[in-house]
């Protein structure tokens, strides 16, 4: 038999795979995605450097919804805003990969590419070099964990009546349906009323 005319795998294919087996049980293996591609497991090996592999791979295709023309943005932090919805929108489309992309070292060059943006973005706004990466590090902490409250179950307080706290009941019913992007607007903009602050502090005691 001739070879098949479309390849059984690729990276792409074994990117989709991997995140559909992670959204579904939050977590994957090398073994489980050769097969639901229908191929053996070294297979896999032609394409990616093992598990690590996949996960930059999974990294790649998240950041990809991310739009990086936002850090260009005028002024800076109207840049670091819109770079933040961005970046929270596209985590939340896969809250489960969150633990596996935040545990593992970024290695995926075009992850990388848009950190050197950031940073860039940051240091041309006059932030000092070694306040940077605590700000974007701040920042993803932010986002991510606000990309996981949305995928928290709409009630996440069941009170098993109004007396025994009355007061939670009557803040629980008095809270819109978009709670969680609510909440998210309120700590981004006490965040970078912070940061302004920090730059402001910085440039006080340049000479």
């Amino acid at each position: 038999m001739g070879r098949p005319r479309t390849p059984l795998i690729d990276r792409a294919r074994i990117t989709t795979e991997a995140l559909r087996l992670v959204d579904a049980q939050g977590e994957f293996s090398v073994p489980q995605i050769a097969r639901a591609l229908g191929v053996q497991t070294g297979s896999l090996y032609h394409h990616v450097d093992g598990r690590s592999g996949v996960v930059e791979l999974m990294r790649e295709r998240v950041a990809d919804a991310i739009d990086g023309d936002t850090i260009d943005l005028e002024p800076w932090d109207t840049a670091m805003a819109a770079w933040a919805r961005s970046y929270r929108s596209a985590f939340a489309a896969h809250p489960r990969a969150i633990p596996l992309l935040m545990t593992s070292p970024v290695r995926a060059p075009k992850v990388l590419a848009q950190y050197e943006r950031a940073v860039g973005r940051l240091l041309d706004a006059g932030f000092g070099t070694a306040d940077v990466m605590t700000v974007l590090v701040a920042l993803e902490n932010l986002v991510l964990g606000s990309a996981l409250d949305l995928a928290a179950p709409e009630t996440m307080w069941e009170l098993p009546d109004d007396t025994t706290t009355p007061r939670l009941a009557r803040a629980l019913a008095a809270t819109g349906p978009d709670r969680a992007d609510a909440a998210f607007e309120l700590a981004l903009e006490a965040f970078l009323a912070h940061c302004r602050a920090l730059l402001e502090a910085t440039e006080e005691v340049l000479p």
